[in-house]
């Protein structure tokens, strides 16, 4: 977890409807109120989740292709998951 005065970033496991997976990090610290991954999931304010330092992993290829930034549009996602072990 690493710690800025407008950002608090998060890793989180993703699966979209397609089944494409995608990890990576997210800021937290949109507004007033968001301090967890499902508040940021849940949120109606934007209809897009910024995923940062991410890895796509396809249905049909072997290996992720590594991104600095994924814009997902919530509405495809299954579900989301934070990673439990950063705290």
């Amino acid at each position: 977890m690493s710690k800025q005065s407008d950002t608090e970033s998060r890793t989180i496991r993703i699966k979209l409807t397609d089944g494409t997976k995608i990890n990576g990090q997210v800021n937290i610290k949109t507004g007033p109120g968001h301090d967890r991954v499902s508040d940021l999931i849940r949120s109606k304010d934007e209809a897009f989740l910024v995923v940062y330092k991410a890895q796509v992993y396809e249905t049909g290829f072997d290996h992720p292709a590594k991104m600095p930034t994924v814009f997902v549009n919530k509405k495809h996602i299954l579900w989301a998951t934070p990673d439990e072990t950063q705290r």
